[in-house]
């Protein structure tokens, strides 16, 4: 009756189906760690922001990765920008999505050290190449206060880290990369520039992250576990699809009656 599932058809459509069922099964499940990743990450986005600023220093060193619970920690610094040794970051867009630039500044604090500050985002006023018009920060000292973020990696940020730029232009906001240009100690991360504001709102200061959204993963999660249930569903309505099929091929062929050749 069912003979037919040995057919070369139906084995590779079994297999088929037989592959279906656990690789959806594992994307369900890594759409729900990409949820629960995101989750997380929005609690510790939310309990950064609403801390109490803290000195830098206290957080980050000469060649420390920054801690996954004090991504976007508020800190504070004090100390001068030093512009003559300041890059931009390329192919960055603001919250329009306009390409520009990050402007990164050596921020040199009282025991020389130097923190890099990401002081915001301004317009490409010719091409990529040039280097772009940048205002100049607040001189003398200054007490900055931002959100403390990791070194950008080409494979964490996605971005290519590219050799033979145009001097001044970097790709990636990378601490280790800096001391190696400045020749000096540089704590590792960087920090998004909040205060003090910028005269004429420029550079554009770069806006906090939104920590309310969750994303679509966990939809994503049960829409593929949906799908693996719905693959064998789907095989067992072929199955006596072909098997009704067949047997009414072979009921019609039984009541068909057969002609006797003619006798001469």
């Amino acid at each position: 009756m069912y003979r037919f599932l040995l057919s070369r058809q139906w084995v590779i459509l079994t297999l088929i189906m037989l592959a279906l069922i656990p690789t959806m099964i594992e994307l369900g499940f890594w759409q729900l760690h990409r949820h629960e990743h995101k989750v997380a990450l929005n609690r510790v986005i939310s309990d950064s922001l609403s801390a109490k600023p803290v000195p830098a220093e206290s957080l980050t060193a000469p060649g420390q990765a920054i801690e996954h619970e004090n991504l976007y920690r508020r800190v504070t610094a004090k100390g001068t920008f030093d512009t003559a040794d300041e890059v931009v970051v390329r192919r960055r867009t603001n919250s329009d999505e306009e390409v520009g630039f990050h402007v990164l500044t050596p921020f040199v604090l009282d025991d020389g050290r130097v923190l890099m500050v990401n002081r915001g985002w301004i317009p490409a006023d010719g091409a990529q190449t040039e280097f772009p018009k940048v205002p100049a920060p607040a001189r003398g000292e200054t007490t900055v206060t931002g959100r403390l973020m990791a070194d950008e990696t080409s494979g964490g940020s996605g971005i290519k880290d590219v050799s033979g730029l145009p001097d001044r232009m970097v790709m990636l906001i990378n601490s280790e990369q800096q001391a190696k240009a400045l020749g000096r100690q540089v704590l590792g991360g960087y920090v998004e520039l909040t205060a003090p504001e910028p005269k004429g709102d420029v550079p554009e200061l770069i806006s906090a992250p939104n920590h309310s959204d969750i994303g679509p993963h966990m939809a994503y999660a049960v829409q593929w576990w949906l799908f693996a249930a719905g693959v064998p569903v789907g095989f067992v309505v072929l199955v006596r699809r072909e098997r009704r099929d067949l047997a009414e091929a072979a009921a019609e062929a039984e009541s068909t009656p057969t002609t006797e050749p003619a006798t001469v």
